[in-house]
């Protein structure tokens, strides 16, 4: 395939990347097969490619198009430490850790960890999608179990991130947790935690989250090679069922079917809602994503609040003090197990000591006046840090991190009056192309500073002539072939992933948007979803300006809960609260769950709800109508790099 064919648009390596990139090879021991080693350690079996079928037999995972990364030595495209990353991320199978505790690796972002308890199996994260999770299990049952004695007993969520329970409805049923049949264990506020980050920020999240993973690139060595925790996000049929034991105590340790666990909960590290695990009887730490093979995020590229790092390097101190000395084997729900007391006290030791370093440093540079983009260019890991592979920034990202850092304390603002409120992108992007001369002008200049490789300054000056006129298509070209350069060069696979996607949609623009709906809420989410909340991202998409001048109340009642919540709209700002607070509403709607979930689809679905009696309205229903007129749909698939 030639370079300028579709679907392959991208360029060969420079000769300043092809340099750079030597260079990256010459820091490190690239033969050291540790990594593998461990990876393999413990191996049972497989099935070809990690292949995953969905019921309609097309593949929700399969590793087959990452065959490429076979190959030992890193081509000129991919940054030589991501390159081993990548292949250490491509070995996948049944494994076991140590007698009775066994992981399934490679065939979702995530682990997962299968338990042999006395009677039955106890899960730890069933994966992303149900399809996933359920050959996962099977993998299991067909090398360890075949005539499956050992029913699941219980599932644990380690945190409240997607890839961690989203494909539980593949290991058990929604009916087996509401009877207890199997025992379904999070950290306290992880319902809380789960489904506010998918539904309030879900739009632009999981945009945003396309440039991270880069989901939609091809598999090869100029495109998406890998995500740093794993290969990339599947995609499957996900869904969620509540939790019926919930872990509140700083400590807590349960016999879960035989089996004995401390649970040590470390909320607002990398998720809101999350736990460690110690399993004395069997010598084995589970830092859950606390402690992977990588440089994590304090804030990933596809948005999030920001992570406490003085709270993470804590609670894996915590863990080091209490736990290690009694460790045989570290793992994690990512990656790789870390065999033997040393290796996993040096482990545990540098993760604390990675997240404290990033911390109090930033802290230090802004303590001396420093601004989030002088942190980030001041700030370097120590040389015993800078030199382990578990501390570098192949999922996180050093600069971005340490900005992370300054945003938890400080905010997004710098302090700098200049930066209070400066134009937006594009006319900015206007003033600065008229100051620069004019696109001729500034193309020019562009182009030489592209030829001496200084491919960063070239995005950021390409950027302002892309906003200020996006149809100039030798601006997205240059703009395009330094983005994928930086992409070649970098270390960190979200930075690449996001380099790539973003070359890819100079070139062609951003992907069409789905049919219909705002695409966020599916109907899983909707039966877990709090009616607060449900309420809350309803409140996001009311239109302010259009709904200004509209005065609201509104009692809305469910009535498969017997609940009712009072909405009230005034000054373009729509408020909820329980009960209907007796003054009078002017409509009182009364509905189910199944007709709450058409909601989410924009006002033509809700409409046909209500005309095919799924729900009913009493009183004025035109006040009704007159909220659903305000409601703004919206393109999952908005412009990034372009206006």
């Amino acid at each position: 395939m030639s370079d300028d064919e579709p679907g392959r648009p991208f360029k060969p390596a420079s000769l300043h990347t092809c340099a750079a990139n030597s260079g990256v090879a010459r820091q490190f021991d690239l033969a050291d097969a540790s990594s593998f080693e461990d990876a393999r350690r413990g191996f049972i079996a497989t099935i070809p490619d990690a292949l995953v079928l969905g019921a309609n037999g097309r593949p929700v995972w399969s590793l087959e198009a990452y065959r490429f990364l076979e190959e030992a030595t890193a081509p000129d495209t991919v940054n030589p430490s991501l390159w081993r990353q990548a292949r250490v991320n491509c070995i996948h199978g049944l494994f076991e850790v140590v007698p009775r505790m066994f992981q399934v690796r490679g065939f979702d972002i995530a682990n997962l960890t299968i338990i042999e308890g006395d009677t039955g199996l106890i899960l730890i994260d069933p994966l992303t999608f149900a399809e996933s999770a359920r050959t996962a299990l099977d993998l299991y049952y067909t090398h360890r179990d075949p005539g499956r004695t050992r029913p699941v007993r219980a599932v644990i969520y380690s945190h409240s991130h997607g890839d961690h329970y989203g494909g539980v409805e593949g290991v058990m049923s929604a009916a087996q947790g509401a009877s207890g049949e199997v025992q379904v264990i999070a950290p306290t506020g992880f319902m809380e935690a789960a489904i506010a980050e998918n539904v309030l920020a879900g739009i632009p999240m999981r945009r945003r989250s396309m440039f991270q993973f880069g989901q939609l690139l091809e598999r090869h060595a100029r495109a998406q090679v890998d995500a740093g925790l794993g290969k990339t996000m599947g995609r499957g049929t996900m869904g969620l069922i509540a939790p019926n034991m919930v872990i509140e105590r700083p400590i807590e340790t349960h016999v879960i079917d035989g089996v004995e666990i401390e649970f040590q909960l470390t909320p607002e590290t990398e998720a809101p809602a999350e736990m460690n695990f110690f399993f004395p009887g069997m010598g084995v730490l589970n830092l859950a994503e606390n402690g992977c093979h990588t440089m994590h995020n304090l804030c990933p590229i596809r948005g999030a609040k920001t992570r406490d790092a003085l709270a993470w390097s804590k609670y894996l101190g915590y863990a080091l003090d209490h736990y290690v000395e009694r460790t045989d084997v570290v793992i994690a729900q990512h990656h790789w197990p870390t065999w033997g007391r040393d290796k996993a006290r040096a482990f545990v030791s540098e993760q604390r000591d990675l997240y404290r370093h990033m911390h109090d440093q930033t802290l230090r540079l802004m303590a001396h006046g420093m601004t989030p983009h002088e942190v980030a260019a001041e700030y370097a890991l120590p040389a015993g840090l800078a030199r382990r592979w578990h501390a570098r920034p192949y999922y996180g990202a050093t600069a971005h991190n340490v900005r992370a850092v300054y945003a938890h304390y400080l905010g997004p603002y710098d302090g700098n009056p200049v930066n209070l409120n400066p134009y937006a992108p594009v006319e900015a992007g206007q003033r600065y192309v008229e100051y620069m001369g004019g696109a001729d002008a500034l193309l020019a200049r562009a182009r030489a500073d592209y030829e001496r490789g200084d491919y960063r300054w070239v995005v950021q000056v390409t950027h302002h002539l892309v906003f200020a006129d996006p149809a100039n298509r030798a601006a997205r070209s240059l703009a395009a072939d330094a983005m994928e350069q930086l992409a070649y060069q970098a270390e960190s696979s979200t930075w690449r992933n996001a380099y790539v996607l973003g070359a890819k949609e100079l070139r062609e623009g951003p992907p069409k948007p789905p049919p219909g709906g705002v695409g966020v809420i599916t109907p899983q989410i909707v039966a877990m979803l709090p009616m607060e909340l449900f309420f809350d991202f309803l409140a996001v998409r009311v239109n302010g300006p259009k709904a200004e001048a509209l005065s609201l109340k509104i009692d809305w009642h469910m009535s498969d809960e017997n609940r009712t919540w009072r909405l009230t709209l005034s000054n373009g700002a729509l408020s909820n609260s329980a009960g209907s607070h007796g003054d009078a509403a002017q409509a009182t709607v009364q509905m189910n769950r199944a007709a709450l979930a058409k909601l989410v689809g924009g006002g033509a679905q809700f409409a046909a709800a209500l005309a095919a009696g799924e729900l009913r309205v009493a009183g004025d229903a035109s006040r009704l109508a007159a909220l659903l007129g305000v409601l703004d749909n919206f393109n999952p698939m908005f412009a990034i790099v372009e206006p």
